[in-house]
């Protein structure tokens, strides 16, 4: 049985209906809303913290969609699950999947940012002052693209570019 017809929370439930009443109306493909139905479960899995479900929801999706701005996003959700399990080298080869598709992505850009930034205290912590520096400075670079998309968002990432000295 779909994942979507077993959700018990009032939100899901209404999301289900919701995308069900869309998917009628709106033209298109069977292909395109089978890939829908696995993104949306996907997401549905992984909001319950059903990592394993959910990647195997999403790879399904990303078989069957072809529209490279929603493959985006469904390759951005993979991202999220293999940052969450702290696999970061997949997380970001992830990212610049969902970029290459879409790169007005902020969040994937702040995804990148943070887990650069997390490899840069790392290195600090290992004493490796010149590695630190170059994750920093990447962190730097990939910060700058997520505010420019969303000039006002991730005020925290500005700050820290501002007292660095890595703003512009």
């Amino acid at each position: 049985m779909p994942r979507s017809r077993i959700n018990g929370n009032f939100i899901d439930k209404t999301f289900s209906i919701v995308a069900n009443i869309l998917l009628r109306i709106i033209p298109t493909t069977s292909g395109e809303k089978e890939a829908f139905t696995y993104y949306r479960d996907g997401m549905s899995a992984q909001s319950e913290g059903n990592y394993a479900e959910a990647l195997q929801n999403y790879y399904e999706a990303t078989r069957l969609e072809i529209d490279p701005y929603d493959r985006s996003y469904i390759l951005y959700n993979i991202g999220l699950i293999h940052t969450s399990n702290g696999e970061h080298t997949k997380a970001l080869e992830y990212y610049f999947r969902a970029l290459e598709r879409n790169p007005f992505l902020p969040q994937a850009f702040n995804n990148m940012a943070v887990i650069c930034h997390y490899r840069g205290e790392q290195a600090i912590r290992q004493g490796d002052s010149e590695i630190a520096e170059a994750w920093s400075d990447q962190a730097a670079e990939y910060w700058k693209q997520a505010i420019s998309l969303t000039p006002g968002n991730y005020i925290e990432a500005h700050n820290w570019l501002k007292i660095t000295g890595r703003f512009e």
